[in-house]
């Protein structure tokens, strides 16, 4: 699949107004630097920070920021109108199938990712007239949404794949390093919020054995949700599990 508007080469000049979708992954990450590489236009790099993002995502944001200054690219982070842990344990929030309330989202995954929901509407609102680089690679192309001409997917346009994605980054001496030797993209297949309750068994069992940090705040968090963690159980009773698999 091509993205349907063509994009735009070196020598092309418009007064179009181009940013990019930035989440700090591999793929947006290795987007960024081919832009520059090829001399795509660029105006805007666009960040949204749920607050419970990786610490090597935040030293990601903070390089490529410090690089948009340089080349006098505009760096900008969105926010959720409300905190994203109020949302999650606190907000009163109405029943839909009887009467009452009940307190907090609780885990963000599945039918229920209620920040995916208002990260996509923060990023697609700003700047509506603008033209939106999207990060989605090669052979992810089943998760392109057709209905937005102003919305172009170069990794796919330039046949770049995840792992050649991630090469790139590597190449240009990025990482996502959150303890010395413990990097995210050798453990985790997506780096999204630490918390995100879509991680599979695999990546759940990685937190546990290597990134203990963020295996006692989703502890935490679960000693304060109802709702178990993953189809597997509670965060406790994962927990057991691994133990038990020691």
């Amino acid at each position: 699949m091509i993205s349907k508007l063509r994009l735009p080469g070196q020598r092309k000049k418009n007064s179009a107004y181009y940013i990019l979708s930035f989440s700090g992954g591999k793929d947006s990450l290795a987007l960024f630097l081919e832009l520059l590489y090829r001399n795509y236009p660029l105006n805007e790099v666009v960040c949204f920070d749920t607050g419970m993002e990786f610490e090597a995502i935040y030293r990601v944001w903070s390089r490529v920021k410090k690089i948009c200054k340089l080349k006098g690219i505009k760096f900008t982070v969105l926010y959720p109108k409300e905190p994203f842990l109020y949302q999650m344990l606190e907000k009163s929030i109405k029943y839909k199938s009887k009467p009452g309330y009940h307190y907090g989202f609780g885990w963000c995954s599945g039918a229920c990712r209620w920040m995916t929901g208002q990260k996509i509407k923060a990023m697609n609102s700003y700047r509506p007239d603008a033209v939106r680089y999207i990060g989605i690679a090669y052979d992810e192309q089943k998760r392109i949404k057709d209905g937005n001409d102003k919305i172009v997917y170069p990794l796919v346009d330039w046949g770049i794949t995840e792992k050649e994605a991630l090469r790139i980054c590597r190449a240009a001496g990025f990482s996502w390093e959150e303890y010395p030797g413990i990097d995210l993209y050798n453990y985790l297949d997506r780096v999204s919020c630490w918390c995100c309750a879509n991680k599979n068994l695999k990546e759940l069992r990685a937190m546990y054995e290597h990134l203990p940090t963020y295996w006692k705040r989703l502890k935490k968090l679960q000693s304060k949700i109802q709702r178990p963690f993953k189809k597997y159980g509670t965060i406790f009773q994962l927990e057991e599990r691994f133990d038990a698999e020691k």
